[in-house]
């Protein structure tokens, strides 16, 4: 309906077609200097509170807003290093009334490939996507070498899906580990490895 963009936000306004429930989504993004964009609580080793990270803390407090516990992981930015330092930058707040509206809703920390921080979502429900018909041409059959591309195609990238299950479940392995102790040398290029891998697989499940 409307939309409003601050120096360090983006907002906008809907409005809900089955019901007409009115309500608004903000985006705060910044400021982006990292002593000045963390939670007070949420700083791993954090022994010393800016006025900007009180005023954000106080703000959240006034207003009522609800921050659901975080499923999948405790923080939602880590540096990678040898030394770890690890924040809970990323999250989602709402009003009383809006999870009163959303009652089934839940934040998720998501996997990352090569970004510091950690994906989140937010699920409040789902839909049904209608799948698109493939209609396969009886011509493609008398060209030669067709069932033999088939063939290939299947076992080459039929498994696609369970090859990229596999791997975000090891990437979620080292994930926890590092999280808890951090990692060897070793470990952590396995990770490497296991990234490049998804990157690879992901764009062929796009593109499929």
């Amino acid at each position: 309906m409307e939309e409003a963009v601050g120096r360090f936000s983006v907002s906008c306004k809907f409005t809900n077609v089955s019901d007409q429930f009115v309500w608004a989504f903000t985006g705060v993004y910044g400021p982006n200097l990292h002593q000045d964009r963390r939670f007070p609580s949420e700083c791993l080793g954090s022994t010393s509170f800016t006025a900007a990270m009180w005023e954000f803390s106080n703000f959240i407090s006034e207003q009522g807003l609800i921050d659901l516990p975080l499923q999948g992981g405790t923080f939602t930015w880590s540096n990678s290093r040898e030394v770890v330092s690890k924040a809970r930058l990323d999250k989602f707040l709402f009003s009383a009334d809006w999870e009163d509206k959303f009652p089934t809703i839940s934040q998720r920390r998501m996997f990352r490939l090569y970004s510091d921080h950690f994906p989140i979502v937010l699920k409040g429900g789902s839909f049904q996507r209608r799948s698109m018909l493939f209609r396969l041409e009886n011509m493609w059959l008398k060209d030669d070498g067709f069932v033999d591309m088939v063939r290939w195609n299947e076992e080459v990238f039929g498994h696609v899906e369970v090859r990229t299950k596999k791997l975000w479940k090891d990437l979620s392995v080292l994930e926890n580990m590092e999280e808890s102790r951090g990692l060897l040398v070793e470990e952590r290029v396995e990770m490497g490895r296991i990234r490049d891998e998804l990157e690879k697989v992901t764009l062929l499940e796009e593109i499929c």
